[in-house]
């Protein structure tokens, strides 16, 4: 799956200014109400709730935050670079800087693994990572993420 299937153009923020995890999900969450329709109460207590369970920061300053909703009928990601680095109880302890959402229908099981998986796969890829935090613009961001993964050295 296509990360530009999940990520809509105006789903990335090149410059987020927060000052804490829970600031930082709000304001997620109210920018991804605004582009599903979805609303941003329910969207910040499913990632609320599910960031009771573990954080979802990942390591190596990144955070992909996501959950599932009842009434929402498509995969949906959004992508924040912060402007500062945050403490997002990271397992490695390292502040989070990049924040990738996940949202998909409760009925997604296989696909929104699948999806996770995609983008989890891409942010380990510290060439990709060292692009993101280079690039200030959504455009150039949006083009790096969404750009086809490469199977093999050229």
């Amino acid at each position: 799956m296509p990360l530009s299937d999940l990520l809509p153009q105006d789903a990335v923020l090149p410059a987020l200014k927060v000052n804490s995890k829970k600031q930082a999900l709000q304001e997620i969450a109210e920018r991804a109400a605004k582009l599903t329709g979805l609303g941003e109460r329910e969207i910040f207590d499913t990632l609320l709730q599910r960031e009771r369970l573990g954080s979802t920061g990942v390591g190596s300053g990144i955070a992909i935050p996501h959950g599932k909703l009842a009434k929402f009928n498509r995969i949906f990601g959004l992508f924040a670079r912060l402007e500062r680095p945050i403490d997002f109880e990271a397992l490695d302890g390292q502040p989070v800087d990049i924040i990738f959402l996940l949202l998909a229908p409760e009925s997604a099981g296989a696909d929104h693994l699948r999806a996770l998986s995609r983008i989890a796969r891409m942010l380990r890829d510290s060439s990709i990572v060292q692009k993101l935090r280079a690039t200030n613009d959504a455009a150039g961001l949006y083009s790096i993420l969404c750009a086809e993964p490469t199977s093999h050295a050229a």
